[in-house]
């Protein structure tokens, strides 16, 4: 395009710009005949017209003289800008296409860069200026070399392109860079994962604290993926298996326990120490699901198995692990944890006899969870360090897997002594020795069920509930508690009648005292799911106790012993979510608490019954066997305020029970 063609004057003495201009109208005069009109009438030639008058002019509708800077800038010292003149501009054409990146008819050429540009617009030329990023900006549509100038927050003036003043100081670029940070592009959404996936990772979510023999996550995936271990495909199905009781699998759950079952069992599967994790894993999940007599089966085969494959020896470790310290320690921790599982279903369930007792193993003692699970082993430690602790001088730390399998064979010694035939007999003294010995000895990081680091310590919590129930088994049969009235709660365990006596003797005592430690376990602050389901039958074990004590005539401080039953039904009605043998319980339980409560209010009918009550402590007995009565008949009645539940954290709030 040429240089705009200036004319004469107008009537008013503003310049005008010929039609070659893109701001003016069409005109017919040209150059020579403005200079003889002027030469004619005697008047001296107007002033060369500027194509438009700077932006601080224009505003104070004053003459520019297209000086740049013009003078009137130069003489009050302010920023001299130029905006291109829109007269003339008649609208965008007609019958074009919608062009959603192009701008309104009301402003001037759409973006620099195209051809006829003017040099002195900024952003172009010798002020280069990179354009920035915009929130909710569709990088899809990003124009070529657009200036971040356009992106400003709009203004009167500019849907008009502005002029750069070069006699005007520079800019800085990041002056005019927006500040708003581009938004990240939208997140992509990973597939929904299979139920598979799902029962995978709720075994490790839910299950692997309590029986943490399998490698960990990381581990177990990473040798999976490289295929060096054959029938590590076998415990991934059992693990499939015990997963898919947390979840909503339905009829998944029979499916995958019928194939964990036949890989164990088909022709081509190795006796090694992944198939006897396989096969501890169904034997606790059959256990818990009611199917005793087929988990006692796979038992029987797995034990066996486990002596034929020499894995309760020391070197065994060191041989399978391929010199892999986490490797070692998981096969260190499934004898344990075969030894711990064959324990406590001997003594719930009171059929076998604890086979794995009077095994000799001389394997090295697993480490603390935190070790195991980042893989920081340390130096493997033996039984007979730990039992030579008290005598020797050497000051070593044990984990709290040891002290649960220390438990356990103390379990194993209570099972192992003649039958007691009276109430003081030596071998009674002796047993408990052995469990106030262990309770003693505890260092004070294991005295509690809270690791180091305030989080719950699964393998201390089941160490203590072990040691609990030895100490009922213990004592109950010698106890002056009447088991009659609770003869219907045989779930985990048949019947074992005791007689009923006038006077609570030592063993009363400490039968007592410890199904009060069992319901005082509920309320940790962890989600009752998470233990293993051998809590179950501790549970209901506490339970039988507290039922005995309540069915006496007169029991002194009621109300808390029938807090106490509530807060094991609550306990056993969350369980029942996972664990049928818990549903079995719960029902049973609940069961017999209302029959004992019908019992009591028949005896209140006889004005006997009341002698030595006052009316306000009649009042309030009344009061608080509704109360309790009400829950026992509400189906879902659960430990109030104690989040037990899958996904809920526990904490008790004054022992209530809440339905729901």
């Amino acid at each position: 395009m040429g240089a705009p063609q200036l004319t004469p004057a107008s009537t008013n003495g503003s310049p005008s710009v010929s039609s070659d201009s893109p701001g003016t109208g069409t005109s017919s005069t040209t150059p020579m005949a403005s200079a003889t009109t002027d030469a004619r009438l005697g008047q001296p030639a107007a002033p060369p017209a500027v194509p438009a008058a700077c932006l601080a002019c224009r505003g104070k509708h004053l003459k520019c003289d297209g000086g740049t800077p013009c003078s009137r800038c130069i003489s009050s010292n302010m920023e001299c800008l130029y905006v291109a003149s829109r007269r003339g501009y008649k609208g965008p054409r007609r019958g074009t296409a919608h062009n959603p990146n192009k701008r309104h008819a009301s402003s001037s050429p759409p973006y620099p860069g195209t051809e006829g540009d003017c040099p002195m617009m900024l952003g172009r030329g010798g002020v280069p200026l990179a354009a920035p990023a915009l929130a909710g900006f569709n990088p899809g549509i990003v124009l070529p070399d657009q200036s971040p100038v356009s992106y400003t927050t709009a203004s009167p003036l500019t849907n008009v392109p502005l002029y750069r003043n070069p006699f005007a100081p520079a800019m800085d670029p990041n002056a005019l860079a927006l500040t708003t940070a581009a938004p990240a592009a939208p997140p992509v959404q990973p597939p929904a994962p299979t139920l598979a996936e799902r029962c995978f990772d709720a075994f490790y979510h839910f299950f692997h604290a309590g029986h943490p023999f399998v490698l960990p996550k990381d581990y177990f995936l990473r040798m999976l993926k490289d295929g060096s271990a054959p029938n590590l495909n076998v415990v991934m199905a059992a693990m499939r298996y015990v997963g898919s009781l947390y979840v909503d699998a339905g009829p998944a759950k029979a499916t995958y326990l019928d194939d964990a079952i036949r890989l164990c069992y088909q022709p081509g599967t190795t006796k090694d120490g992944y198939l006897i994790q396989a096969l501890l894993l169904i034997i606790v999940g059959l256990d818990g699901q009611c199917n005793q007599g087929r988990a006692r089966e796979l038992l029987a085969d797995c034990e066996r198995f486990a002596i034929e494959i020499d894995l309760n020896k020391r070197d065994f470790a060191t041989i399978h692990g391929r010199g892999n310290p986490v490797l070692e320690e998981s096969w260190r921790r499934t004898w344990w944890d075969l030894y711990v599982c064959d324990g406590m279903i001997a003594g719930v369930h009171r059929v076998t006899k604890f086979l794995l007792f009077d095994i000799q193993a001389d394997v090295g003692l697993p480490c603390e969870e935190q070790q195991y699970l980042t893989g920081r082993i340390p130096q493997t430690l033996y039984m007979e360090d730990f039992d030579d602790e008290t005598f020797s001088d050497e000051d070593r730390e044990f984990s709290s897997f040891t002290y649960r399998i220390a438990a356990a064979r103390n379990l194993g010694r209570m099972m192992r002594m003649p039958p007691v035939m009276f109430p003081d007999d030596a071998t009674i003294d002796r047993v408990q020795s052995l469990l106030t010995n262990w309770r003693m000895h505890l260092p004070d990081s294991k005295r509690d069920d809270l690791s180091k680091s305030c989080t719950l310590d699964e393998m201390m919590f089941q160490a203590h509930f072990i040691t609990h129930a030895c100490t009922i088994m213990l004592h109950q049969p010698l106890s002056q508690l009447d088991t009659s009235p609770v003869q219907a709660v045989n779930s985990c365990a048949p019947h074992r009648p005791v007689p009923s006596g006038d006077v609570f003797n030592t063993h009363t005592r400490h039968t007592l005292t410890a199904a009060s430690e069992i319901s005082k376990m509920i309320t940790q602050a962890v989600p009752i799911t998470h233990h293993t389901h051998f809590f179950t039958c501790v549970i209901t074990l506490s339970s039988i106790v507290h039922l005995s004590k309540w069915a006496l005539y007169f029991v002194d401080d009621e109300e808390h012993l029938r807090q106490q039953i509530r807060l094991n039904i609550g306990a056993l009605n969350k369980l029942s979510k996972v664990w049928k043998a818990a549903d079995t319980a719960w029902g049973q339980v609940k069961g017999v608490a209302q029959e004992i409560y019908r019992e009591k209010k028949a005896q209140q009918i006889s004005p006997a019954f009341w002698v030595g009550f006052t009316q306000e402590q009649m009042m309030s007995s009344i009061n608080a066997d509704e109360g309790i009565m009400s829950e026992f008949r509400s189906v879902g009645a659960v430990v109030g305020d104690v989040g037990v539940g899958v996904n809920g954290g526990v904490g008790l709030m004054g022992g209530r029970v809440s339905q729901g």
